[in-house]
């Protein structure tokens, strides 16, 4: 039997730059079995981009065993074109020179390479539940009382 593993990802800032935060759903498939693990966290300043890019990055570190079947399913154009178009690769050999997020695209792409990672666009704001409920977790993240510190993003913006 295979292990099929779906993360559904979102991220959010009010204000780009602003209050900013992710949520993450989780779907792990083996056999019978079935489980799900949900994450959210809120940052004080951050962009829209970041929080969309770290939603996949914490996803991904979710999964301990190495070499897993993946699929991402996100509505961040910029992380789909980004990864599809092979544009991550040029931004490496280019050790990303005049690149936003490097800190993020560089914790990404060593997930990225432990596992078979397929994304799969979904449209925002378009009646898909757990992308809605996505949404709704990165929103209500970036409301918390006791928001993280997004310290690189804060230090070279």
């Amino acid at each position: 039997m295979n292990k099929k593993i779906h993360i559904y990802t979102d991220g959010s800032s009010k204000g780009n730059p602003g209050p900013g935060g992710y949520g993450v759903f989780i779907e792990t498939f083996f056999g019978n079995f079935y489980n799900r693990k949900i994450i959210s966290e809120g940052f004080r300043y951050t962009t829209n981009n970041r929080m969309e890019l770290l939603s996949v990055i914490v996803g991904l570190e979710k999964i301990k065993n190495k070499k897993q079947n993946i699929v991402v399913f996100t509505d961040s154009k910029y992380i789909i074109n980004t990864v599809q178009n092979k544009w991550i690769d040029k931004w490496k050999k280019n050790n990303f020179q005049n690149k936003k997020n490097v800190d993020l695209w560089k914790r990404f792409l060593n997930l990225f390479y432990k596992h078979s990672v397929i994304f799969h666009w979904i449209k925002s704001h378009n009646y898909h539940y757990i992308n809605d409920y996505c949404d709704r977790l990165s929103a209500i993240a970036s409301k918390n009382e006791k928001l993280k510190i997004d310290y690189i993003y804060e230090k070279y913006r």
